[in-house]
């Protein structure tokens, strides 16, 4: 009996260390696959960091790309008044000695007179804070160009030129294009050997684009012999200053010539001479220059082996993309392509470069794995099982006291230049208590559409009408593309390359069509503007009675068809061909490209042949109506525990902690344990149910049109207005009011239908 007892037990725990084998081998084989960040974290944890370096570096790089300073001084510039007394403490004959000491030891025709005066007295009063970082930027950039002036003999002093052009920021733009530190504009820094091209410009690297700066310098000097013309050449082109000398009887000093200079290049001089004293006697007036944390800021450049973004660079090096902008500014998408037979670089400090390159094998793999995360083209199969969909969600996040736009477009996952275009923003600096529009993506489940059914009355109650006429008549769309003049009346601020952006035409066009040899307009000119638009004419055409059925019977066969499209009109859809891009049909159908994108919801510019692309506004809320799926929110909640932080339970739950604030409405980071929070809002996308299509339907829809009306006000445009209302074109405004041109009187009453 024992014995049986003891084969019983064996046989038991045999069976039981089986089942747990199988649960064993169970767990090991249904292992997870690493989410984007978990494999982020596994490489990054075996990188070797130096923190303090880290710190320093990070505080340095605070100062250094405070770039908001260039729109303030290139207003300065613009609106300098020579001839206007300034009332600041400074004897003139204090002055006249300092200037004549900086005339000793300068190539440069540095004499006094009541015009420098005014500038430097200006300057120092108004912009002594913009000096004083001024001069922390400086210890960075002026060895740099320095050692090109040197190479070619050209005066260091020429390095103050930088301040005046761009502020020192590498990435400035002016309004007429010129770019980069020393403002070169397009042709001229291609005949310059600058690289221009979709990912880089040159003309923001700081080494080539002063060895090309001292080249030219070098150049003008061979023409005119005179510093102080090389320096007006610089800004007014060479051309305008022969011209100027020879308007001027031949005389060939800056300050004899300078009245029959333009406006800009008459204060450019006088403003790189009062930078130059303001440098050299900063001390006398009290200015200290902001001091770097660091003394030595060390860089040093890597050869790149693969495209990186400066995203992907960011994440596995702990640097900010404002940083890694600061470094690389020729980079002007924030991407380090990879062009076979051509070597492209990075700089980065020298503690990272480090880190780069002991772990070069571990980053490109991290690369390689993002790449493979990358959305592919569809094939015909894939696109038919893919149920799921991508949606664009609007946020906003208000500025508050020591955000930065570079750490508000990384807590939402996006790009600085998205972040200043969305906003409107030309500069690097976040306004204090602003709300910032912020696009982010969601992804959304579709349910598979149920087959719809089409009621059929309102197509009988045609076939009754259309028989019991005697003549009857069908209309058809005819589309024909025309020249339409306009007339612009230049306003006290426009220049053309706002007056080009306004009619979405470009300056070359507006510069022929008005016989324009330079980019200076006269106020209250009127500019001639030809758009090409889109004229659609309906034209009736008669029909026999005999046709009058046959034509009944396939238009009622047409909307029984499953899926029908058909009811839209043609000219408001364009089905994409092979070889098209957004680019084309925009031009094709005389619409912009930012209207396709927003009518079509497409964020990255890419399109699918075959597909169908809304051609206009009406289409697009057409569409909307009849297609737009019902959105349920499926909401998962959390209880929070002791030891809990916003930090762990995001990345429990793989959401971001501003995702985490916005849907708890926290204003900080502070959580009590026990409550409530919600971490994940998934949205389920379920399509409606079959529309009939009716007359009394279509009634009741357009009755959902709302509309409002706006009584212009004193200093209003159709632009400011139409600024007031999203989705309001001007067209659409002089369209419901039929306003013929862009005259509008304070007093009117506009009708604006949404």
């Amino acid at each position: 009996m024992n014995k049986l007892k003891i084969t019983s037990l064996a046989l038991i725990l045999l069976t039981s260390i089986g089942f747990a084998q199988d649960s064993i081998i169970t767990a090991t084989v249904k292992k997870e696959p690493l989410t984007r960040q978990q494999f982020l974290d596994s490489i990054k944890g075996t990188f070797v960091r130096d923190n303090l370096a880290a710190c320093i570096d990070s505080m340095w790089m605070k100062e250094l790309a405070s770039l908001d300073l260039y729109d303030e001084l290139t207003l300065d510039i613009e609106n300098i008044d020579v001839d206007q007394k300034v009332d600041y403490e400074l004897p003139t004959e204090l002055l006249k000695e300092r200037l004549k000491k900086l005339d000793e030891k300068s190539p440069f025709n540095i004499e006094y007179n009541q015009g420098l005066e005014n500038v430097i007295k200006s300057f120092l009063k108004n912009r002594r804070k913009s000096f004083e970082r001024l001069m922390g930027i400086s210890q960075y950039y002026f060895p740099m160009f320095e050692e090109s002036l040197s190479a070619q003999n050209i005066p260091l002093e020429i390095k103050y030129l930088a301040v005046v052009e761009s502020a020192l920021n590498p990435r400035a733009v002016s309004r007429v294009g010129a770019t980069g530190l020393w403002q070169f504009m397009y042709q001229t820094g291609k005949q310059y050997n600058l690289n221009i091209d979709t990912y880089i410009d040159e003309r923001s690297d700081p080494l080539k684009a002063s060895k090309a700066a001292t080249q030219y310098m070098k150049n003008m000097y061979a023409i005119f012999g005179d510093w102080d013309l090389v320096l007006a050449s610089y800004n007014s082109g060479p051309g305008n200053v022969a011209k100027a000398i020879r308007r001027s009887g031949g005389k060939q000093n800056y300050w004899n010539i300078r009245p029959y200079l333009h406006k800009e290049t008459q204060g450019y001089v006088p403003a790189f001479l009062a930078t130059m004293y303001i440098f050299e006697y900063h001390k006398e007036h009290g200015i200290v220059p902001q001091k770097p944390v660091a003394n030595h800021y060390a860089t040093d450049t890597i050869n790149i082996k693969r495209k990186m973004t400066f995203k992907q660079i960011s994440d596995l090096l702990d640097v900010s993309v404002a940083e890694l902008q600061f470094l690389n500014p020729s980079y002007k998408r924030d991407v380090i392509p990879y062009i076979t037979g051509e070597n492209h670089y990075l700089r980065l400090p020298s503690d990272k470069i480090a880190r780069f390159v002991s772990n070069e094998d571990k980053i490109y793999a991290y690369v390689n794995y993002e790449d493979s995360l990358r959305e592919r083209p569809f094939t015909s199969s894939s696109a038919i099982a893919s149920n799921g969909a991508t949606t664009s969600r609007l946020k906003y996040h208000k500025v508050k006291r020591g955000d930065t736009l570079s750490e508000i477009s990384e807590s939402y996952g996006v790009s600085v230049s998205e972040l200043k275009k969305w906003n409107k923003l030309r500069s690097n600096y976040a306004p204090l208590g602003r709300k910032l529009k912020i696009y982010t993506e969601e992804t959304v489940a579709v349910v598979e559409k149920k087959p719809t059914k089409v009621d059929t009355t309102f197509v009988k109650e045609s076939k009754t009408a259309i028989a019991s006429n005697t003549k009857n008549y069908i209309e058809e769309k005819v589309v024909s593309y025309k020249d339409v003049v306009k007339y612009h009346k230049v306003k006290k601020g426009d220049n053309l390359g706002e007056i080009a952006n306004k009619y979405d035409v470009s300056v070359a066009e507006v510069k022929k069509w008005n016989k324009l040899k330079s980019n200076n307009i006269n106020l209250g000119a009127s500019l001639k503007i030809v758009k090409n638009e889109r004229v659609v004419t309906i034209v009736k055409k008669e029909i026999k009675a005999d046709k009058v059925n046959s034509t009944i019977e396939e238009e009622t066969q047409v909307a029984l068809n499953e899926n029908n499209d058909a009811q839209a009109n043609p000219e408001d859809f364009y089905v994409v061909q092979k070889g098209d891009n957004l680019f084309t049909i925009a031009k094709k159908f005389n619409v912009s490209l930012e209207d396709l994108k927003e009518w079509n919801n497409i964020e990255d510019g890419i399109i699918q042949s075959g597909s169908k692309i809304v051609l206009n506004n009406e289409s697009k809320a057409s569409k909307e109506v009849e297609e737009t799926p019902k959105a349920e929110t499926k909401i998962v909640e959390y209880v929070v525990k002791s030891g809990d932080n916003l930090g762990a339970i995001a990345k429990k739950y793989n959401a971001s902690i501003s995702d985490l604030k916005d849907w708890n409405e926290l204003e900080d980071d502070n959580i009590t344990v026990g409550s409530k929070l919600i971490v994940s809002k998934k949205l389920f996308v379920v399509p409606n149910q079959t529309v009939k299509a009716t007359k009394n339907q279509a009634v009741a829809q357009s009755k959902k049109e709302e509309v409002k009306h706006y009584y212009v006000k004193k200093g209003d445009s159709l632009f400011s207005i139409a600024k007031k209302y999203p989705g309001v074109t001007i067209s659409d405004i002089k369209k419901w009011n039929d306003i013929k041109n862009e005259s509008i009187k304070p007093g009117m009453k506009l009708r604006i239908s949404s």
